[in-house]
């Protein structure tokens, strides 16, 4: 289950988040916020971010042990947003995703 939330985020500076609700073993319930007030194309590619994240959860590659936030395995805590190899991947995928949606809706 994944519940989408919208509220002001700007004063934090980000777009939307996603977090697990129910567990980090095997997680099944989301909660993706996203900023109120985004244009149509800026929130479908933060949707499809957040999402990204969601899957990355429950492939098990996006990890938090013990408050620990760790990428397939190594512990990831203290690295730089820029370089969360999550981050990364998450951001190539919101652009292709943006691009399928938009192609699906002309076909």
């Amino acid at each position: 289950m994944i519940e989408v939330l919208h509220r002001g985020l700007r004063r934090e500076l980000v777009l939307g988040y996603c977090s697990v609700i129910d567990c980090n073993w095997k997680p099944r319930v989301f909660l993706i916020e996203i900023q109120s007030g985004l244009n149509e194309s800026d929130y479908l590619i933060t949707l499809f971010h957040e999402l990204h994240h969601c899957f990355q959860h429950i492939k098990g590659d996006l990890r938090d042990k013990k408050g620990i936030r760790c990428w397939k395995g190594i512990d990831c805590s203290q690295v730089d947003y820029t370089n969360q190899p999550w981050e990364i991947e998450a951001n190539q995928r919101e652009q292709e995703l943006y691009e399928e949606y938009i192609r699906f809706l002309g076909a």
